[in-house]
């Protein structure tokens, strides 16, 4: 079933309306008509199963036949602190880590990033990834679309990261996979989490000490080198499993 996201303003008693570019996906790409069912979620939670009513020009009328939790969101807020990587890698993160389960993706820009964005470039560019992130959560039948940040500091991702209850950061000069593991399940007790992945070069000694004395614990993420492109992929759907088996095995 068409899923889309629509403002709560839009969302009534018994009846919905979508507006905006939608209108032109359902009727001229999806081809949709009265008494197509489709499904809407407020991205607050809340799932509504739909049949058009109406189709005008500028807007898609909607009767709510019933509503319903969103059920794909993880019960774990995670945060991905990524630094800015080369050329249009950011896409891809974004589009994937949305898909695994991220609530929120913070671009970086750390020592040896070699991308450097002004503010005005920087937001810009923010505009765009925000649409990819809202496109991925369409695709992936997300309840919320996830946040991405704006373009911050090593520094400012830290002070973020410590208003998270836990922080791991993937370091290739730490490989100790025992107590890795202990951290992991640590970790996932917790109702927030953040993960900091670094540039094509890797972080520098002093930033991972920084985020150490952040309150980030030291993972290893085996004995291979990830380009960061991978990293954080492979530590989200590392997270993304445990958290969904522990969390099936509660309900």
């Amino acid at each position: 079933m068409y899923r889309f996201f629509v403002p709560v303003e839009q969302i009534f008693e018994n009846t919905a309306e979508i507006a905006g570019d939608d209108v032109n996906h359902i009727k001229n790409v999806l081809r949709m008509g009265t008494g197509g069912h489709i499904m809407i979620t407020d991205g607050r939670g809340t799932d509504y199963h739909c049949i058009i009513r109406g189709i005008e020009p500028d807007r898609v009328l909607l009767d709510i036949e019933k509503k319903e939790p969103v059920r794909t969101e993880l019960p774990v807020q995670i945060v991905l602190f990524q630094a800015l990587p080369k050329a249009d890698k950011l896409e891809l993160i974004i589009q994937k880590a949305v898909e695994l389960g991220a609530a929120k993706i913070v671009p970086v820009r750390t020592k040896r990033s070699v991308v450097r964005l002004d503010d005005k470039k920087a937001e810009k560019k923010r505009q765009r990834w925000q649409g990819i992130a809202e496109a991925a959560a369409k695709q992936s039948g997300r309840g919320i679309v996830p946040e991405v940040g704006k373009v911050v500091s090593f520094g400012e991702a830290c002070t973020q990261a410590q208003e998270l209850e836990h922080c791991i950061i993937p370091y290739e000069l730490y490989d100790d996979m025992s107590e890795t593991a202990e951290t992991m399940s640590q970790i996932l007790q917790g109702a927030s989490i953040g993960i900091f992945i670094g540039p094509e070069g890797g972080f520098e000694r002093g930033e991972v000490e920084q985020a150490m004395e952040a309150g980030a614990l030291p993972v290893s993420l085996g004995r291979r080198i990830l380009r960061t492109e991978t990293a954080g992929l492979a530590i989200l759907s590392i997270l993304m499993f445990q958290i969904e088996k522990d969390y099936a095995g509660e309900v």
